[in-house]
Order: C-alpha cells, then sequence, then structure tokens
C-alpha cells in the first residue's frame, strides 16, 4: 500500500506538532481537520504500514511504543502515567 497524502500529513504533523501553539487536540484539528481520537486511531493503524516505517522510522517507533504502554495499561486496569505494578 501506498502512503496517501493524508497518511504522509499525519507523519509530519506527529514529527513536529509541539512546534505549533496551542494543544496538540487543537492543531490536529486545524491543519488535519480530525478530531483527536480519529487522528489516534488513523496514526496507530499507520504505524504498522512497512511504508510509514520507511519514510519516519523514529516517529513510527515513537508512536508503536506509546500504542503499546497504553494498551498495556488498559489491560492492566491502570493509567498510561502510573509505574508498573510489581
Amino acid at each position: 500500500m501506498a502512503l496517501s497524502d493524508r497518511d504522509r500529513a499525519i507523519l509530519d504533523f506527529e514529527q513536529g506538532w509541539w512546534l505549533d501553539s496551542g494543544t496538540k487536540g487543537a492543531a490536529i484539528r486545524a491543519r488535519l481537520d480530525l478530531s483527536a481520537s480519529r487522528y489516534r486511531e488513523l496514526l496507530y493503524a499507520l504505524a504498522d504500514e512497512p511504508e510509514a516505517m520507511a519514510i519516519d522510522p523514529l516517529v513510527v517507533r515513537r508512536v508503536r511504543r506509546i500504542r503499546d504502554r497504553n494498551r498495556k495499561a488498559r489491560f492492566e486496569g491502570r493509567s498510561a502515567s502510573e509505574p508498573p505494578r510489581r
């Protein structure tokens, strides 16, 4: 699958969203015309695409780490920001 223009825009946004003023959610809405939850769904799916890895491996690896940490936290019934239980 070749990445669409929207896919590339999502990767570009994730690479440097903190350079925009305001919140990430507001920047997502303004630049991509997506809700934050839809953006996250698309970003997480995009992280599994080999083409995305070829274009921006640092962003893809970071997104995968965040996604996996959040999934593990949900499974364990804790917040992603809490330390893991021992």
